[in-house]
């Protein structure tokens, strides 16, 4: 779960610089797989209360995974309000959860059994089991309505648990079969429970504002007893407490208040239970202070601390600055001096006649000595020490025993550092012993295997739609009655797939398998994890390709040429990946290489620009599989507006293809040297593009991409830099801007490894890995934005890359937040109408590139 933490605290310290109060956990932030689609919790941490067989036993319950018969199904028939069957899952520490996905069992037509509704339980000790409940008291959640899509569903509150059961339930006998994933990311604060008076009700003078802690999961009597609420959830409350994030519920619904007059001491105390002993750093505690309306924040607050066997004897004590200036609600930070404590109790004094508080978060870090996972004791008073404590101190015989095994892990290290260093070395070996057979096999037939595969070793299944299976998804918050499916074969309900788009119960994901930098996860990206990936292995972008498309297309063999390479000249390097790079060459008798199908209009004699991909020599196995497969792919496209494959040099290294260039260079820096026509061009005596010629310039493209479609290909990278101009404004789409320095900053880039464009991407691609040809039309509206801007702009200019993806969150939620594209000043009201339609949220409503082809030719002269 590193690198879920790793992209939770980036994104924390974003929000930070950015102004914005924000809990140390934030929901609508807080939202990746934890791991059961994508393989992160293991087999013996998912177990059942049945099973119909081995086949349908509880590992098989994996959301968007059909091993065994395709789910996990109880043994019995589910009865109305019987909640004996259940699968769980144990997460292995504390994860703040905010929404579940679940799916039924189709089992490729042969099953048909799902769960129209469920309950959710969940525990952080494994002991106590509480029942989860929505924001309105209601337990039951509406489920699935067929044995395909996928269901997300937001956990409005969100919880906090180590353990989580499903209970599917019915309001008649019927079979049911369950898969499922849990969405959030892992729960640093370590906090299990908090005690507190119960909150109390204000008397305004048209209403009244309860400002109880409504969702807190633990007894409530006068007091709040070993439970997480409110102050827990993530959602700080509004500068007006009358007022709250959450719709239909009462003023005060974001706070616990409690007024001086019910507490003589002058303080309320809480006290905090941690999961075990932790280095404390700072408390954040995120109070109203509306003195209009006699609220402030707390005056002084001490806190105990509960180390080893008792209460320490000396309190921390910390005084904020009193303001009677600014009404806004804030968090308060309190220094606890990294304290040692599995307990803390804090009484916090009243400055005014109320205090109110919406969350309280911890900064720590865990005790080194304290390394058990037993369960956290409860019911910690001062005059009272738990029946066992977990931590011991760290004494001179654990000091020795513990620099001996940091001396055998190093000399671990160094032996397996030898033996890797000795693989390659013989594995280079080998390489060359074999590669004579390589290139024989590939000289003698470029012949499309039938095995799954696109440029980045894709894993894909029967669909024409590509999907990265990827734990990188973000799923931004949704309303409490959102039905969504998730990725892969995720349709939203009404994302059915479009009639361009071959429908199919099983998509196709596109996995990017293990290399030298990057290996299987999820995002976002970071090595040892599975990233969506779009880079090759030269560094341009790559098509995605289902199974089903490879196999149509590999009934011919196709022999591509060799290419003597001292007839290259190197002109420029156009740009880099991990394992080659993109030159610009000429190339000297390229016509009597080619065939008929070519047509160049350059004389015979003359050399012809190309562009050529080059693999390095100390490139490992998977790259030059990697190399050569994209070959074999690249020999099948044939369309007068796609960059062709010319001949390949794959007879010695470096492994070389060969690809068409243009005279004219890409399609942004061609357009950025020119001008609208126009009185501003004749002034500046600058190069005009006509509006006719933009027009006919944006047709090729969306000809060249409703090739690609009809071949089920996802190109995952549509903009204006990986569009080729030649002469007379001819297009070709390419695939090498991503590899060029020039465009690194059209990229978002994670951990210095991947790199996605996501001022191109549809909201879907950036928050769900998903990447279809409806993702594609959407990329083709941003390159038409692009076009009629003359690339003087970047899209989305006014906003940072983080608010990028915020606002694609806005497109997921639907609220009329979300920020468009501005409609650029020579695009006519038709134009712009097509780009806001490639824009739409709901995949199915956009058009397809047949579609805007046939609009783009009639809006031409």
């Amino acid at each position: 779960m590193k690198h879920l933490w790793d992209t939770h605290f980036l994104l924390l310290i974003l929000l930070y610089l950015l102004g914005a109060v924000t809990s140390q956990v934030n929901p609508g932030v807080c939202r990746y797989p934890l791991g059961m689609s994508g393989g992160q919790i293991q087999d013996e941490d998912i177990s059942a209360s049945s099973q119909w067989s081995e086949s349908t036993a509880a590992r098989y319950g994996r959301l968007d995974f059909e091993e065994g018969d395709g789910a996990w199904c109880p043994e019995i028939t589910v009865e109305p309000d019987s909640l004996k069957e259940f699968l769980q899952i144990d997460l292995r520490s504390l994860h703040f959860i905010t929404l579940v996905g679940t799916q039924g069992r189709h089992a490729g037509g042969i099953g048909n059994e799902f769960a129209q509704m469920y309950k959710i339980k969940y525990s952080r000790d494994g002991r106590r089991w509480i029942s989860w409940r929505n924001r309105q008291g209601k337990q039951v959640i509406e489920g699935n309505r067929n044995a395909y899509d996928i269901v997300l569903k937001d956990l409005e509150p969100p919880i906090i648990a180590r353990f989580v059961r499903f209970m599917p339930v019915s309001d008649h006998s019927m079979n049911v079969c369950m898969r499922v994933e849990l969405y959030g990311c892992e729960w640093l604060d370590g906090l299990v429970s908090y005690n507190a008076p119960a909150g109390e009700q204000m008397s305004l003078p048209a209403y009244s504002a309860h400002l109880n802690d409504s969702v807190y999961d633990g007894a409530i009597i006068h007091s709040m007893t070993e439970g997480l609420g409110q102050l827990t959830d993530g959602v700080c409350g509004l500068d007006d407490f009358t007022f709250s994030h959450v719709y239909n519920v009462w003023p005060g619904y974001d706070y616990v208040g409690w007024n001086n007059e019910s507490f003589p001491s002058g303080y309320v105390e809480i006290m905090f239970e941690f999961d075990r002993t932790r280095n404390f750093t700072t408390m954040k505690v995120h109070c109203n202070n509306m003195f209009s309306r006699h609220v402030k924040a707390f005056r002084q607050v001490v806190c105990y601390f509960h180390s080893e066997s008792d209460w320490e004897a000396t309190p921390l004590t910390f005084s904020p600055v009193v303001d009677e200036k600014n009404p806004s609600a804030r968090f308060v930070t309190v220094n606890l001096a990294n304290h040692m404590a599995s307990a803390i109790k804090c009484q916090f004094y009243f400055a005014d006649a109320w205090m109110l508080f919406s969350e309280i978060t911890f900064q720590s870090d865990t005790a080194m000595y304290n390394t058990t996972l037993a369960p956290p004791k409860t019911g910690l008073t001062p005059n009272t020490q738990p029946a066992e404590d977990p931590t011991h101190k760290v004494d001179d015989s654990n000091t020795r025993i513990l620099i001996g095994c940091l001396v055998a892990i190093i000399f671990i290290l160094v032996a397996i550092i030898v033996i890797i260093l000795w693989r390659q070395v013989w594995q280079k070996m080998l390489e060359k012993a074999s590669r004579r057979m390589l290139d024989d096999e590939l000289t003698a037939s470029l012949s499309i295997q039938s095995e799954t595969f696109g440029y980045n070793h894709n894993q894909s299944s029967t669909n024409s739609e590509q999907e990265s299976n990827s734990t990188y998804e973000r799923i931004f918050p949704l309303g409490p009655d959102y039905q969504e499916p998730s990725r892969l074969i995720c349709k939203l309900p009404e994302f059915a797939q479009s009639s361009e788009e071959p429908a199919s119960t099983s998509t196709a994901a596109s996995k990017s398998t293990t290399t030298t930098t990057v290996v299987q996860d999820g995002v976002p990206h970071y090595a040892e994890a599975d990233i969506v990936n779009l880079q090759g292995v030269t560094g341009s972008n790559t098509y995605a390709i289902p199974a089903l498309t490879m196999d149509l297309l590999s009934g011919k063999d196709v022999a591509v040429e060799e290419f003597p390479r001292k007839l290259l000249t190197f002109k420029e390097k156009l740009g880099e990946g991990q394992f080659g790079e993109v030159h610009l060459c000429e190339a000297e008798g390229m016509q009597e290489f080619m065939n008929k199908e070519f047509l160049f209009d350059i004389p015979e004699d003359q050399p012809v620009l190309v562009a050529v991909k080059m693999l390095r020599s100390d490139a490992n196995k998977n790259a030059r599989n990697d190399f050569l497969k994209e070959i074999k792919i690249m020999s099948r496209l044939k369309d007068p507006n796609i960059i062709r494959l010319l001949a390949v040099c794959i007879y010695s290294d470096p492994l070389c293809m060969i690809t068409e260039y243009m005279e004219n260079g890409d399609l942004n820096q061609f357009l950025s040297r020119h001008e609208p026509e126009g009185q501003l061009a004749l002034l500046s005596n600058a190069p005009t593009v006509s509006f006719n010629n933009l027009c006919y310039m944006a047709t090729q493209i969306a000809s060249g991409m409703k090739y690609l479609s009809s071949l089920n290909f996802v190109h995952r990278d549509l903009a204006t830099r990986n569009c080729l101009v030649g002469k007379n404004y001819t297009i070709k789409i390419a695939d090498f801007g991503m590899s060029r320095n020039l465009y690194s900053g059209d990229y978002y880039r994670i951990q210095g490894r991947a790199v996605l464009p996501i001022r191109w991407m549809s909201w879907e691609s950036i928050l769900l890995g998903k990447f279809t040809t409806a993702s594609d039309v959407w990329a083709f509206g941003v390159t038409l934005w692009e076009i009629l801007n003359f690339c003087k702009e970047q899209p989305y200019s006014q906003l940072t890359d983080e608010q990028v993806i915020e606002n694609t969150g806005e497109f997921f939620r639907d609220q009329k937040r979300q920020i468009y594209l501005p409609q650029p000043v020579l695009c006519p009201d038709s134009l712009y109408k097509i780009m806001l339609s490639c824009w739409r949220r709901n995949t199915k409503e956009r058009p397809s590139f047949q579609e805007i082809h046939k609009a783009l030719l009639e809006i031409q002269p």
